[in-house]
């Protein structure tokens, strides 16, 4: 997988219980177009501490272009920011 490493604007919902279920996203591109993905299925949730910053880990897979592609999004709890962290 490759690393972005990118801030994204995300469109998630959270449940009763306080868990976080992304729908989806859009980042810049290399090109400077705006891409909008949607997170067709979350296959695992993880936690992840780097440096004293909470973060969960969501890996993730959709159709982009035809493509099946895994990916994964970081949320920093500290700050309720969404990260793409790496894609296909």
């Amino acid at each position: 997988m490759k690393i972005l490493a990118k801030y994204v604007d995300m469109l998630s919902w959270g449940d009763q219980n306080g868990n976080l279920h992304p729908i989806r996203f859009r980042y810049s591109a290399e090109d400077e177009r705006n891409v909008v993905i949607k997170v067709d299925k979350v296959i695992q949730i993880t936690k992840e501490n780097i440096a004293g910053n909470n973060m969960l880990v969501f890996r993730c897979q959709s159709i982009i272009c035809g493509i099946n592609k895994l990916f994964e999004l970081k949320y920093e709890i500290s700050n309720c920011k969404w990260i793409l962290f790496k894609i296909e």
